[in-house]
Parts: structure tokens; sequence; C-alpha cells
């Protein structure tokens, strides 16, 4: 439990930040809001506003840790049980966050903290996500997708298109099944990989969705050397092969040629090959929070109580490209802070570096002592 010093001291930062802030909620009247403390995020749900400044008068009034919106358009937003609520439309929303990702330096610190690696990764798993397949594969306009820091571990990705937003459940488990890979087989994309001595025929780097993808990531793991061949599984002394043969590999796999250079029990290799392909081509989103509509999602632009970071909207995808979340979505640049860190592993925030501490009084700046205090590691002395 957080201790009742620091819940005090957030709260009065928070409601600092909401007093001057104006957060722009589309559809504010027809969505249903959910506030927690810092125990839970979603301690009350089922209540709507009808103005912005009466949603900003109830936060006002008793500052949640946490503000959180349906990405459904309802009739009746506060109405329940939900079904009473009568859906309009719904958000294709994906929730990419680290703790799905298994990251190396989780090894050192844990899931539950961040590192610059892990901020890195989830935004290479975003703009995947919304390049390789919301735009490429599915023809999602750039300007029907809004996106946001998660205040946290990762992003939130929003399709406002109203073809998407009226997709059904099933339809929106099946997108997130081919964006995550699942059921993807072998003889799909090398119908001819059961005949041993026929030139094994595959997908060209110009084919659409997964064929093309497929063919381009072998493509950019031989350019990249043998260390990446080997990650897929590929052992050294053919990765070399491969990589001898480079040029004429690239080349046949360009015209759909996979047989250029010989590789013993080729279905059983490339199948191996193929799972570790899709496994890296593929985005890691939470498959409940895009296929169910109930769910409620942070408000972009509110703070997370976890860490008294912003939950930041990001304008474009060029912008996402540039966001550092530990630079651009940090709160209460001024003043220090003395605070007692327990035990911490390196933080990185605000331009800064701080610790590893342990056992250890140290003067902070607030949003740095406010943060390690929010993940429960520091508190006041």
């Amino acid at each position: 439990m957080l201790d009742n010093r620091v819940a005090s001291f957030a709260k009065i930062k928070f409601n600092e930040y909401y007093r001057k802030a104006y957060i722009k909620i589309a559809d504010l009247s027809k969505r249903e809001f959910g506030f927690g403390d810092f125990e839970s995020k979603i301690v009350k749900r089922h209540i709507s506003f009808h103005t912005f400044n009466e949603f900003k008068s109830y936060i006002l009034s008793d500052t949640p840790a946490f503000i959180s919106v349906s990405t459904s358009i309802y009739k009746y937003p506060s109405a329940r049980p939900m079904e009473k609520k009568m859906r309009i439309k719904s958000e294709l929303v994906f929730d990419i966050d680290s703790t799905d990702l298994n990251l190396k330096c989780q090894l050192g610190h844990g899931r539950s903290w961040v590192c610059s690696n892990c901020l890195d990764a989830t935004k290479a798993e975003a703009l995947k996500l919304i390049e390789d397949f919301l735009i490429s594969d599915f023809g999602v306009p750039s300007d029907k997708i809004t996106m946001n820091f998660s205040g946290n571990r990762g992003y939130h990705v929003h399709v406002i298109d109203e073809e998407f937003m009226n997709l059904n459940a099933d339809a929106r488990k099946r997108v997130s099944d081919y964006i995550t890979g699942k059921g993807i087989t072998l003889s799909r994309f090398f119908p001819n990989i059961d005949e041993p001595k026929k030139q094994l025929r595959g997908p060209m780097p110009t084919d659409p969705g997964w064929a093309g993808r497929i063919a381009r990531g072998m493509i950019s793991a031989l350019n990249s050397g043998e260390e990446k061949l080997v990650s897929l599984g590929i052992e050294k002394p053919l990765a070399r092969k491969l990589l001898r043969s480079k040029a004429d590999v690239i080349m046949g796999i360009t015209t759909g040629n996979w047989d250029k250079v010989n590789v013993p029990k080729k279905a059983e290799f490339w199948n191996s090959i193929l799972k570790a392909m899709s496994i890296s081509q593929t985005t890691s989103i939470d498959k409940n929070v895009t296929s169910v509509m109930d769910h409620l999602l942070r408000v972009p632009d509110t703070i997370h109580g976890d860490t008294g970071l912003i939950s930041k909207g990001i304008p474009s995808i060029p912008d996402l490209g540039k966001f550092d979340p530990m630079k651009d979505a940090v709160l209460f640049k001024s003043g220090t802070m003395m605070i007692h860190v327990k035990e911490s592993p390196v933080l990185e925030i605000g331009g800064m570096r701080f610790g590893p501490y342990k056992d250890k009084d140290v003067e902070l700046p607030t949003y740095a002592a406010l943060y390690l205090m929010l993940k429960r590691v520091a508190a006041f002395p």
C-alpha cells in the first residue's frame, strides 16, 4: 500500500496540474468514465458527464490517481448493466506494454521497472503496428489513427475510422489474430514444401501482407549478418553458408526461389525459421483490449498514478518516432525533494540519470522523487 504521506503529496501535485490542464475528449458526453486510487486503477465506473466543465469539477473535487474512459461511444454511458448502455460504436484499440515483451534488460531490473531499452522497444512495436499493419495491410488512413504514451510502460493506439469502429467483437479478434501471427502455417507461404525434389517456391518481398513481410524479414536478417540469423535458430555453419551466397539467396527470394542454398530437411528447417520470423515480425498487443469493447483506457493527457508521468497524446506518426517519454511526459519540473530510497535500479528521467540507490537518503528533482515514491521504492525520510 502506498504511504499516506506520499499519496497526499501526489494528489496535491496532480490537482495542481488538472487546475491548469485542458484535456480534449472526443464525444465526452457519450463516454463512460472510470476513476481509481493508488491501489486500484478502476474503483468507480459507470460515470458520465455532459460537459468538460462538469468533468473537470469532478476530478478537482477528489483528485483521482487514475482517470480512464471507454473506447466505446454509448447512448446511455452511465447505465448499468453494460447492455443497457446501448453501444453506438467503438474505437479499435491496441495496448502495447513492455511487460508483454521478452527483453533481456528485464532479467536485470524485472518487468515492473522500465528502462530506456524497454521504452524504445515498445515504441518500435507501436510504429510496427501502425506502419506495417494498420496502414500497410488494413489501409487505415494515418489521420484516423491516434496514439498516446500510457504514462508507464508503453503506448495506446486508437483507430477512429468509422469502418473499423463498427466492427463486432469477432472481427476485432480476427484483426488481433492477424497482427499477432496466429494461425500462420508453412504451407500457406511455401505451397510445395512437402515436395523435396522440386525447387522450393516461397513468398516475394513485393507480396502483400504476411507473405511479403516474411520475405522482407529474411532479406533483412541476411543483411544484418550472422548474429541475426543465429537468433532465428539457424546453426552457425549454415548461417555462414547462407552469408557466403548472400547475393544469390537474396536474388532468389526476390523472385520467389527459396532454394538457392541446399538446406537439409528443408521442410523442418523452414518451418522452424518461419516460426521465429513470425514472432519477430508480429506486434505484441494485449488481445483482450483489442477484441473486448467494454475496456476503459487511460484518458490521454492525464496522469498515471504509478509514475506521475502524463499519458501524453502524440499528434502524428513522425512525432511518435521522436517521442521520448522520460523527457516529453515529465511534469513537476520545479523544485527538489529529500527522499529515502529503499532500493532502486538506475532511473533515467528528465534528461538526467539517478542511482542505482540502496537504503539511501537523496535529494532529487520533484519529478524523479515522485516517480520513485509512486513506484513504491522510496518514501519520505
